[in-house]
């Protein structure tokens, strides 16, 4: 069962019931939610009948991300060498607020012309199950499914305040769609790409990370419990803004594109 946040309508979640979309925002309000009350289990057709058809032109996504969300820097290795380093050693964990990631279709808010603002594509889980000190053997059981983000960075702050450089208001997105893991049959073989303005910027396989998303969640459980609609977003591969010479900031009215498939794509034009 393929679920989006709505931005429009009850605001809760939607399902896709072939090719429309059902407001089920009286099941669940958010992705959590949904998984919590085993919406994403699936519904039958005479519950599916029962909620409300959302018209395709009125049909608006909100983030996904709403909750937590943890973030893997330099997880693909030619990422690291353009960032001008080699692989970290040791897995590179920061946060983002929910309230600096926007739905899919939503505007991306610039930080203003003077800042360095770049994107990073990547492949997004979503945890289901909750758990502490998990097993890295038993790390994909705690797997719901699979989303896109676009962890947009503001570099020039970054390099003083990682937490500050990740984290201005409407610069990131996340969406539109949770895919269930069982539609996934390898994360680590799939390729990611970005585009800026239709042109090609990022593409290289999910099978090229220095960390694999089970060994992600075991370090993260070691810390703290995992909860049930957590996204851990597991790194952007090599082609950013920062590691081009000379570097390709995105501006005013560029429109970034991030696509696996099957997940789809995750596009929003920057305002």
């Amino acid at each position: 069962m393929r679920i989006c946040q709505l931005a429009v309508g009850s605001k809760g979640v939607g399902l896709q019931d072939g090719a429309v979309v059902r407001d089920a925002g009286s099941l669940a309000m958010s992705l959590a939610e949904a998984l919590e009350r085993g919406v994403t289990q699936g519904l039958a057709r005479r519950e599916l009948d029962e909620l409300p058809m959302i018209p395709a032109s009125a049909l608006r996504f909100g983030s996904l991300a709403s909750g937590r969300i943890f973030c893997v820097g330099k997880n693909y290795r030619a990422h690291a060498a353009e960032m001008g380093g080699a692989p970290p050693a040791n897995i590179n964990i920061f946060t983002r607020f929910p309230d600096s990631v926007v739905g899919h279709g939503e505007p991306l808010a610039h930080p203003g012309a003077a800042h360095q603002y770049d994107y990073e594509g990547e492949l997004a889980v979503v945890i289901g199950k909750p758990g502490r000190r998990i097993a890295t053997a038993n790390a994909m059981d705690h797997v719901a499914g699979y989303t896109l983000f676009m962890d947009g960075s503001v570099r020039d702050y970054q390099k003083h305040s990682f937490f500050a450089g990740k984290n201005f208001t409407d610069s990131g997105a996340c969406g539109p769609w949770f895919v269930p893991a069982a539609e996934i049959a390898d994360p680590h073989a799939l390729q990611l790409t970005t585009t800026v303005n239709g042109e090609l910027r990022q593409n290289a396989s999910t099978g090229d990370m220095v960390f694999s998303i089970a060994t992600v969640i075991a370090y993260l459980s070691a810390v703290l419990l995992l909860q049930s609609g957590d996204i851990v977003a597991t790194g952007t591969p090599e082609g950013v803004a920062a590691g081009r010479t000379p570097p390709l900031w995105l501006a005013v009215g560029d429109r970034v594109e991030v696509t696996i498939n099957p997940i789809g794509t995750l596009s929003n034009c920057v305002s």
